[in-house]
């Protein structure tokens, strides 16, 4: 079951029913659901990818169908509690889960495994995330991930699932530093957005690319990742990739910001949640709350917040006393 079935949630679905597995979709919005059920392919998200015979749609996903030993979760972040309230409701909870959402929590600044442990603290869990654009997935482009999970055999259970020629599937037991490296990348994607949307150039990209995964690194090790976690997949490849290419929704966020448009205007015209706006926020209080200092995190919600331009959060970041490159 893939419960969430936007751009990301439809293309993890096509992987798992391409291989072969009977894979359900539920998506909260109904009027997308019946345009789901109706056309047989998401042309909203990923238009002209037909569902496979072992797609189905479904138009609810509590109670589970028989059958189901596998949920996989691709909301927003925002509204993840919501969705496991009604997991945590189910009679009969037999089943594992997979976090494929890529942000923390807006209003518990909680990353989201724990946010499972709370309402399902029986459940098997795992994390998947990596470089990996929604549309390209679809397409069968090549692509690997990294699933994550204390527990070896559940990491090895959903890598499984999804491994195939063109979608390969690395495991790992850094739960938290794979759920960091997929979150706070985003907020660095807005940053590359809008240096580039103001023609700062490349070596300035490059630059905010490795000063922001010191970032990345600092608030992962105090939030209890590993280093060597942000150097794979999970870190440095999801980073370079959403921080470089125009499908990226949060970099093409950050080049509306430098074009001059409001946060609201921006989210407007690209038509899709943009994780990295509600991220940079809960970044920056756990940055606080944990002594982490993370400069670009903190000119990025100034921006989003307008107590900046985005000349001007540059600006302070140019401007920064001299200091020795240690992480």
């Amino acid at each position: 079951m893939v419960v969430g079935a936007g751009s990301w949630g439809t293309a993890l679905a096509l992987v798992l029913a391409r291989n072969g597995h009977r894979t359900l979709l539920w998506d909260c919005l109904d009027a997308h659901l019946e345009r789901l059920l109706a056309e047989g392919c998401n042309n909203y998200h990923l238009p002209g990818h037909e569902f496979p015979a072992t797609l189905t749609v479904v138009r609810r996903f509590t109670p589970l169908p028989a059958g189901v030993r596998h949920v996989l979760l691709v909301t927003p972040c925002a509204g993840l509690t919501d969705v496991l309230a009604q997991l945590q409701a189910l009679p009969k909870r037999d089943f594992s889960i997979c976090l494929a959402c890529k942000g923390i929590e807006p209003n518990t600044l909680e990353l989201n495994h724990l946010l499972v442990q709370q309402y399902l603290p029986e459940a098997p869990l795992a994390v998947l995330s990596g470089p990996s654009f929604a549309q390209e997935v679809a397409a069968g482009l090549p692509t690997a991930v990294t699933i994550a999970a204390r527990e070896a055999a559940v990491a090895a259970d959903f890598a499984a699932l999804f491994h195939c020629e063109t979608f390969r599937t690395y495991t790992h037991d850094d739960i938290v530093g794979v759920q960091v490296g997929g979150a706070v990348k985003n907020v660095m994607a807005i940053a590359a957005g809008i240096a580039d949307g103001l023609r700062f150039g490349a070596n300035a990209r490059a630059a905010l690319i490795a000063r922001g995964l010191a970032e990345i690194m600092r608030l992962g090790q105090a939030l209890g990742g590993r280093r060597d976690t942000f150097m794979g997949l999970a870190g440095l490849g999801d980073l370079a990739l959403t921080c470089t290419d125009d499908q990226s929704r949060n970099r093409r966020f950050g080049l509306a910001l430098a074009r001059g448009s409001s946060p609201e205007q921006a989210l407007a015209e690209i038509g899709q949640a943009v994780e990295g706006l509600h991220t940079t926020r809960v970044v920056c209080a756990l940055a606080h709350k944990h002594g982490v200092d993370m400069p670009i995190s903190a000119q990025v919600l100034q921006v989003i917040d307008g107590q900046a331009s985005p000349q001007q959060a540059v600006h302070e970041l140019l401007t920064r006393e001299p200091k020795a490159e240690t992480g």
